[in-house]
């Protein structure tokens, strides 16, 4: 595989990278080293898979004594808002392949190179650090590293501070290539293997400042404990050190080994990792790897990174371009009978909480999301007889509950054969933001892209259910009479507001792009079509995605940012969501003929600029959300399952109407 190293920008110290476990931990953080996020960290375990999540290796301060000099490794961010030591001069270079990689240039002919990538085969942490030279001088005769680990001990969503309660104690093998601790006795213990000598000198280092939190409103402010010094001669041999946890609820850990064993150990591990990511095929395959994750006995999607666990609606929209069209069916299967096993009523959930096994469902959309889902895995030849019969059940048992009736006042309508859904106080469509008992966009009622759902889960199981036609085609009926705004022909985004007959909802938002793009069936004629295209385009397309709300609408707002208030009453009033462009696309190649023409054009008007926003932000990956108003700043998780999925899902389809080499 060619590597192709990105030239380091000063503008870029705060883009973000991600190493994931396969577990649901994970080690990020961002190319200057310093931590923005309370999330960043190096060793952050998933006690629970995937759930359970605890930070206990923060991070480190690391830096290299030579010729008389200190040289700094590793950047940190205090409160107020100092930055000590200032890398900016000396970290000359950083890539995310084949895992992040830092260069410092310590002088004309030397340079240190830093590296970290987690090992899914098993869920270690490897850093690694080397000495170069050129040519035109001798390799130093002493290059100490020295590194300290910062460690807490916490939930990933809290904060660590100082305390008596931290054991700094450390059992240290004879030759210190092994150092244990357990800073509090209910959570991992953690364990580091090195080639290098342990020197135990606890101390605390106080008020790192993590600004995004600061930005979203939330503390900021952390300290950590740092148990000793870890010291290595770069002149003699290279830096490792392994880092990994354990407990009653984890696989145990590697037994201890020396110093020489740990550099070969870490040396397998990368190799190992390298093939792994090699086989995945393409920058965006590799990268949808990080959310494919292992639940009890099986495997789900996370949401995104860092904050967000398995969401029905995200897992089964995610799945269609991170593991179906890009021929990852074993896993899509697995993912799909492990939520089977979840219904309740005719719905699946909205997500799994962190803790217990306790599920949520206030989701209209979820369970015909997973329809949607499995209509896009049985037209592949993968299933076997047993698995489809056990899907094609499911289904039936989704499309009975909401049918005859279920939660939050879900159920097909008698009058005209659409889905129903909401009672006040419960968000249940993909707009889901709440804030205390604040519903922002309740879209009670008859929101327009459930009943494109709807009607195309009623159409994909009438293909082996012939009672489910009837059904299906009395509802488009109702559907086309019903949301085409005849001021507009666009469609409207609600119909039977608040239950009340004959309300409607002429809110410009993506939703109606449903009927056109993005689901097995497009609803609408041509001219309709064409309509919805048009005004989607024309007030809601953003090179990132598509606003959720026209800026022509008094609620309209251009930026998310700020706390908690202000970000979920921005969340989808203006703010661009990625995810969309899939559907969007898909919209707008069906009304130009999916030509070779129409597919260039599209390649090169919708996807750059998502392949450019690789580069930034969450490197290698796209992000959940963007501010409305132009620069279209990127917000919310870096890393976002269903806008990297969207791509992909895109991408095969141009593929399949024009082969190309883009």
């Amino acid at each position: 595989m060619t590597r192709i190293e990105r030239a380091f920008d000063l503008s870029r110290l705060e883009d973000e990278w991600l190493e994931a476990d396969g577990f649901g931990g994970f080690a990020s953080g961002t190319v200057g080293t310093l931590r923005t996020r309370r999330y960043h960290a190096l060793l952050l375990a998933a006690t629970h898979a995937p759930g359970g999540r605890t930070v206990l290796v923060n991070g480190v301060e690391a830096w290299l004594e030579a010729g008389g000099q200190r040289y700094p490794l590793s950047m940190q961010r205090y409160v107020p808002d100092v930055i000590y030591p200032d890398l900016s001069a000396s970290l000359a270079a950083f890539d995310t392949e084949p895992w992040p990689t830092w260069r410092f240039q310590l002088d004309a002919h030397t340079e240190v190179v830093a590296e970290v990538l987690v090992s899914k085969a098993t869920r270690e942490t490897v850093l690694r650090w080397r000495i170069e030279n050129d040519d035109q001088v001798d390799q130093m005769s002493a290059a100490v590293l020295k590194v300290r680990l910062l460690l807490s001990g916490r939930d990933y969503h809290s904060l660590h501070h100082q305390n008596s309660a931290f054991n700094f104690n450390a059992q240290i093998s004879d030759d210190s290539a092994c150092v244990n601790w357990q800073p509090y006795g209910d959570l991992p213990a953690i364990h580091a293997a090195t080639n290098g000598a342990y020197a135990h000198a606890p101390d605390w280092y106080r008020n790192f400042c993590y600004v995004r939190e600061q930005e979203r409103g939330l503390d900021f402010s952390e300290d950590l404990a740092t148990p000793g010094v870890f010291s290595f001669n770069l002149a003699d041999a290279d830096a490792v050190m392994i880092l990994s946890a354990s407990s009653a609820t984890m696989e145990s850990t590697p037994p201890c080994v020396n110093a020489q064993t740990a550099a070969g150990h870490a040396a397998e591990l990368a190799s190992i990792e390298q093939q792994r990511r090699e086989k995945l095929g393409s920058r965006l395959q590799r990268s949808a790897d990080a959310y494919v994750v292992s639940r009890n006995e099986g495997r789900t999607i996370l949401a995104g990174f860092p904050w967000f666990t398995d969401w029905g609606r995200d897992t089964f929209i995610a799945m269609r371009g991170l593991l179906i069209a890009s021929n990852r069916l074993d896993e899509a299967e697995a993912i799909l009978l492990e939520w089977s096993g979840t219904l309740s009523e005719g719905m699946l959930p909205n997500r799994f909480p962190d803790y217990g096994d306790t599920p949520e469902f206030n989701s209209v959309d979820a369970s015909l999301w997973f329809i949607v889902a499995v209509h896009d895995y049985l037209a592949t030849p993968h299933a076997s007889v047993s698995t489809r019969a056990r899907l094609q059940q499911a289904v039936e048992a989704i499309l009975i509950g909401y049918t005859k009736g279920t939660r939050f006042n879900i159920q097909a309508s008698s009058e005209d054969g659409l889905l129903r859904a909401g009672v006040p106080g419960v968000q249940l469509t993909w707009m889901d933001a709440k804030v205390g008992d604040w519903v922002v966009t309740p879209r009670i009622g008859k929101p327009v892209e459930v009943q494109a759902l709807w009607i195309n889960a009623l159409r994909i199981a009438a293909r082996w259910n012939p009672q489910w036609q009837q059904a299906a085609e009395r509802a488009l009926q109702a559907f086309r009479e019903r949301f085409i705004d005849p001021s507009t022909q666009a469609l409207f985004d609600n119909v039977d507001v608040d239950h009340v007959n004959g309300t409607t909802d002429r809110s410009i938002r993506p939703n109606q792009i449903f009927a056109a793009g993005g689901l097995p069936f497009p609803l609408l004629d041509a001219t309709a079509a064409r309509a919805v295209v048009a005004q989607v385009e024309a007030q809601l397309l953003t090179p990132l995605g598509l606003r959720t709300l026209a800026p022509s609408d008094p609620a309209y707002r251009g930026h998310y940012g700020g706390p908690p208030l202000a970000r979920d009453g921005a969340y989808h009033q203006g703010t661009v969501w990625p995810w969309l462009l899939g559907p969007f696309v898909e919209a707008w190649l069906r009304g130009h003929g999916n030509t070779a023409n129409a597919c260039d054009e599209a390649r090169s008007r919708f996807l750059v600029p998502l392949y450019a926003h690789l580069d930034h932000a969450g490197l290698d990956h796209l992000s959940e959300i963007a501010d409305g108003d132009a620069p279209h700043a990127p917000a919310g998780t870096p890393f976002q399952a269903w806008s990297l999925g969207e791509l992909l899902r895109v991408e095969r389809l141009l593929a399949g109407l024009k082969p190309t080499a883009a």
